[in-house]
């Protein structure tokens, strides 16, 4: 019998453990010989940070039993992940791209896998890995159980669990998109440009021993931490464009606290556990408000309290507003003295008055050459009448 489920619940609130537990008790209730390349359950994940971070996570949960967890991945080379699975792997972790990799080489067979996880779904969706999951999909036998999994639900992931899934049953744990009640929201109004000296004051001030700050694209990120390096502030980034050994490093000494700031962009949104994270600063608000969710998960993890930081330009106010709407409330506004913006309202005024002065201009220069000196005023009600020259003139 196949059986499949969805599950939607907050970050920071054992999902892991929701789905790797109840797998590593039935794999144990039904005991069978570990055969090289034949995984009996298959975690599919959007990134090689998540992919570590669920090896780890899984394999401590099975620490105490015979079974092998074993993870794959592309930023790193692919013998020794092969040697790994010949010898033998209960239970695999692979991003979609590298698994495929595997199967095209006849490094994996999936015919035997019994159980199929899909973790952060929504993400798999974003970066454009529901081809790939198909395929794998293809690979597997007909009667697995399989569990798709996700902190935020969109049109996107509904649409895929009713084709990836038959009669499912779904679990929510809170209502869908909540973010922890754990977590304090606050964002600052302020110019994109002055971010940086924003962010400089606020690490001072507030003496943040341990920060993670989201950014939108890597060039934000490397200028941040050229301005922290400059300052001689311990920091590392991590972003597509570091190698996977640079990446790792980068996190774990940040989980270490060897570093006071890590600078990341999407990819560190997921899977992150760092035990004891008071502070997320986004940077930047991410493109979709559900990564929004996502961010600022790795602060206020299991029942810890944690404060969520946004800073918000004139241009990142409609994506506030979507955030708002998504999460079920007003993000409370912080005005720090020396980095105020400019009031909507007066901005409207200058904007309309020079939009008026604008109109006025092009009109005069209409009618330049013409005779106007003795031009009879019109009121309101009969301006429509005296509009343009008169037919005598136009001929």
């Amino acid at each position: 019998m196949c059986i499949r489920d969805r599950a939607n619940a907050q970050t920071g609130t054992g999902k892991t453990a929701a789905f790797a537990l109840p797998v590593l008790q039935q794999i144990m209730d039904n005991p069978k010989e570990t055969k090289g390349s034949y995984p009996r359950a298959l975690v599919l994940t959007p990134t090689r940070e998540l992919a570590e971070q669920l090896a780890s996570t899984i394999g401590a949960y099975a620490q105490f039993t015979d079974l092998t967890v074993s993870a794959v991945y592309g930023g790193v080379k692919m013998g020794g992940q092969e040697r790994k699975m010949k010898a033998g792997v209960d239970i695999l972790i692979a991003t979609p791209g590298r698994l495929l990799e595997h199967l095209t080489l006849c490094n994996v067979n999936l015919s035997e896998c019994e159980f199929l996880v899909l973790d952060e779904a929504d993400r798999m969706l974003d970066m454009g890995f529901i081809d790939d999951v198909q395929k794998v999909f293809q690979q597997t036998r007909k009667d697995r159980q399989t569990l798709l999994f996700s902190a935020t639900i969109s049109q996107g992931v509904n649409e895929l669990a009713h084709k990836i899934l038959k009669n499912h049953e779904t679990i929510r744990v809170t209502k869908q998109n909540a973010t922890a009640e754990t977590v304090e929201h606050v964002m600052y109004p302020v110019e994109e440009r002055r971010k940086i000296d924003l962010f400089m004051r606020l690490l001072e001030e507030q003496n943040w021993f341990q920060v993670l700050v989201f950014t939108s694209t890597k060039e934000q990120a490397d200028r941040l931490m050229a301005a922290l390096k400059e300052k001689k502030v311990d920091a590392a980034v991590c972003h597509g464009d570091k190698s996977q050994g640079s990446r790792r490093r980068a996190l774990q000494d940040f989980k270490s606290a060897k570093i006071q700031v890590l600078i990341a962009t999407e990819i560190a949104a997921r899977g992150l556990d760092i035990q004891g994270l008071e502070y997320v600063v986004n940077y930047n608000l991410p493109y979709l408000a559900e990564d929004y969710v996502h961010r600022i998960g790795r602060t206020g993890r299991a029942g810890a309290s944690g404060l969520a930081i946004s800073f918000v330009s004139r241009e990142e106010e409609r994506t506030l507003d979507s955030i708002e709407r998504l999460i079920g409330g007003r993000i409370k506004r912080l005005h720090k003295k020396g980095f105020e913006v400019s009031s909507r309202d007066s901005l409207i005024k200058v904007v309309s008055r020079t939009s008026r002065a604008g109109r006025t201009n092009k009109t005069s220069q209409g009618h330049k050459g013409t005779n106007t000196a003795h031009k009879p005023k019109t009121s309101k009600a009969g301006g429509a009448k005296n509009k343009g020259p008169s037919k005598a003139k136009r001929k």
